[in-house]
């Protein structure tokens, strides 16, 4: 388990010292969401650009802990290119995975069960969830 949790620790910090999709844009066409978490001070923007009922674009921009930025990181590679349910499904299963609540064990979280350990740390649950829960809010306004 060492290794595994090794491995986990590499990934969080490539993604949070190397960030994917990090720039708001701003474009037309956009909808972007913005949290704080009040508790630690993460901040987050994400903006998504759905075309045909599929997420083409997904940015984020923010400051927070390794995890908070990590999880955008990973969160917009993972879903860009998933059709508006699929993510909205895969989403919900992520949350209530790392909240460590009854989810879907089929879904592939690919790179974002790094996080799955987050739920043994109730005040890091937040940091993990934060930029899910505002690409969620994204694709509600889309509707």
């Amino acid at each position: 388990m060492a290794n595994l949790n090794n491995i986990y620790r590499q990934v969080i910090m490539d993604h949070y010292k190397n960030p994917r999709n990090k720039g708001i844009t701003s474009k037309e066409g956009y909808i972007k969401c913005h949290i704080k978490n009040p508790s630690c001070g993460d901040m987050i923007d994400v903006e998504s650009y759905v075309k045909d009922g599929v997420i083409e674009d997904i940015r984020h921009d923010g400051q927070g802990c390794s995890i908070c930025c990590a999880s955008a990181s990973i969160m917009s590679e993972v879903v860009k290119g998933m059709k508006v349910d699929e993510a909205e499904y895969f989403l919900k299963n992520y949350l209530l995975m790392v909240s460590n609540q009854e989810y879907d064990e089929s879904v592939d979280f690919d790179e974002l069960q790094v996080f799955d350990g987050i739920k043994d740390f109730p005040a890091r649950v937040r940091c993990a969830s934060i930029s899910s829960q505002a690409l969620l809010s994204t694709l509600k306004k889309e509707n």
